[in-house]
């Protein structure tokens, strides 16, 4: 096997779902540098690129609330091909037209596929994968999806300075979506979906694959027990006490809530803003804010997927919103020392202030929300610098001119204004804050929530849990810049901190450790906790000692 513990094929079949996870993160983030040459193509206003960029997020949106069903109804897997499918049609209804319509009408199937897919995906790795390699597998997805992003912007970076280089960009992801959903087709449905629809046979069959092994029928019973109290399940069940569905409801859209409101999709997207404004000049603070940001989401990301299933969830999940804190307050005190005037590079990305004019009735406006979910304004900036060496210039005055007046000679920013070692300090703490988030909170909350639901109804939970984190994901990106204008970068880190410090103790009263216990058992346990004030943690160290011994009582019970 691959990886002790799991055999090849369940391995396997996982890294082929979780391709989703790379289709997706690089939809993401592929935004950002394809709207440059779409919105000089096409002459996009303001208000027309920020109706590219939600459009995606309004199929997502709309995928979420309805995706759930599809994903109890017809599966998991299916649900993945169709996902797939979706992407292969959206990006080549892109291709051979230019016009903002049809634009439009592929970024929200788009949209649809990898909000459908990201929901599938989870559940799908979470149901055929051993208890004890759950973690690993499930946070796979999250792994593709960072590396998704990273690939985006080195093809946003390739493709800069061809003619029609979007069509490339969005072109990439076709054979690769094909190659999944034919992939999927070959692979096993979930056996907990079978069990679900009554085909013990086939589920004993997939199990018996999937495990490597010539007897599968004690999973399966597991299994069956389980789903046949979880079966009679409907979506309103969610929000009633019985079971505690309610309770774990909350507990999922909490966990959500955190992952938007710690900020890191903004300070992500502004990243190379913040840089410029603490006094990195352009190119460097371009480059080092979009590749070395993906890098480290990277890097970060893999000890985390590795490590879980020894270290688990809950401890990655502390351990990231802890750190996560320290380093907001960092870079909130650094923007403090610095007295940035960061309204004014703020304005400088809305085009009223700021809009450059090229021969040929050309624009570039450095649009508010225009890329808010390619996470980085940096790589326009690093673009924009490709193309043409002379507007980059005059851009480059224009935009120290609004970012508070300071002159430029030849590249050089005038540093004396900026201490050095304040200037290294505040890049190092949006590192730290990047990694942060992806071993704690960008990982985990997946794994969790692709945990706690009941079988008969985890995806109408997931995709409830999926479009509040679209929906608070939209509404944060929409009223960043106007927030920072009021009050200013330092609070608005301070106010991140806090969300961070909420998140932590939120993390340690609530959320389960889930490591080495199969879904069954996490389930059983979580229906039989009397009330939901007594916090999880407790539950889980007695439970620690509990669980073997209650389900070796079962398993007899149901054996004799």
């Amino acid at each position: 096997p691959l990886i002790s513990g799991c055999g090849t094929f369940t391995f396997l079949s996982s890294a082929i779902a979780a391709v989703s996870g790379l289709l997706m993160g690089y939809e993401l983030g592929l935004i950002s540098g394809a709207l440059l040459q779409m919105s000089s193509i096409l002459t996009l206003s303001c208000k027309e690129q920020e109706v590219v960029v939600s459009s995606l997020l309004f199929g997502a949106l709309f995928a979420s609330l309805t995706g759930g069903f599809l994903i109890d109804r017809f599966g998991r897997r299916l649900a993945i091909i169709i996902a797939s499918f979706l992407l292969v049609v959206g990006s080549l209804i892109l291709l051979p037209y230019e016009s903002y319509e049809i634009l439009i009408v592929g970024r929200i199937a788009i949209g649809i596929s990898i909000s459908l897919s990201s929901i599938a995906t989870c559940v799908y790795i979470a149901e055929i994968a051993p208890q004890h390699r759950r973690g690993l597998l499930v946070s796979l997805n999250e792994l593709m999806i960072v590396i998704g992003i990273l690939f985006a912007y080195i093809s946003n970076y390739a493709f800069a300075s061809i003619s029609h280089g979007w069509k490339y960009m969005f072109g990439l992801v076709i054979p690769l979506g094909a190659l999944q959903a034919v992939a999927m087709y070959f692979l096993p449905p979930s056996p907990r979906f079978l069990v679900m629809k009554n085909n013990d046979e086939a589920a004993r069959k997939v199990l018996e694959r999937l495990r490597e092994t010539s007897d599968a029928t004690k999973e399966l019973t597991v299994i069956k027990s389980s789903l046949k109290d979880e079966h009679q399940y409907s979506f309103l069940d969610l929000f009633r006490s019985k079971n505690n569905m309610r309770a774990r409801m909350l507990v999922g859209l909490t966990l959500v809530f955190f992952v938007q409101t710690t900020g890191q999709p903004n300070i992500l997207f502004y990243a190379s803003t913040v840089l410029k404004s603490v006094g990195f000049q352009s190119n460097e603070a371009a480059s080092l804010a979009s590749t070395g940001v993906g890098v480290v989401k990277v890097v970060s990301t893999v000890p985390a997927t590795f490590f879980v299933d020894q270290v688990g969830s809950k401890t990655f999940l502390c351990v990231g919103s802890s750190v996560m804190a320290i380093s907001l307050v960092t870079m909130g005190l650094v923007n403090r020392n610095l007295h940035v005037n960061f309204t004014k590079v703020c304005r400088s990305q809305s085009p009223e202030d700021f809009s450059l004019q090229r021969p040929g009735n050309f624009t570039v406006t450095n649009g508010s929300l225009k890329d808010l979910f390619a996470i980085m304004a940096s790589t326009e900036r690093l673009l924009f610098d490709v193309q043409s060496p002379d507007v980059a210039k005059t851009g480059e005055l224009n935009r120290t001119a609004l970012a508070g007046g300071k002159s430029t000679t030849g590249s050089h920013m005038e540093s004396g204004e900026v201490p050095v070692v304040l200037k290294w300090l505040s890049l190092a703490s949006l590192l730290v804050y990047v990694a942060a988030f992806s071993i704690g909170l960008g990982p985990m909350s997946w794994l969790v929530l692709s945990e706690i639901f009941p079988g008969g109804i985890r995806g109408r939970a997931m995709a409830l849990t999926s479009s509040m984190n679209w929906g608070i994901n939209l509404l944060i990106s929409l009223t960043f810049l106007t927030v920072t204008e009021l009050i200013g970068l330092s609070w608005v880190c301070f106010i991140y901190t806090i969300m961070s410090l909420a998140s932590l103790a939120f993390v340690i009263m609530f959320i389960p450790e889930t490591k080495g216990c199969s879904l069954e058992q996490i389930s059983m346990e979580l229906a039989k906790r009397k009330s939901v004030r007594t916090p999880l943690c407790r539950v889980s160290q007695r439970r620690e000692k509990l669980v073997p011994v209650e389900l070796a009582k079962r398993e007899k019970e149901q054996l004799y």
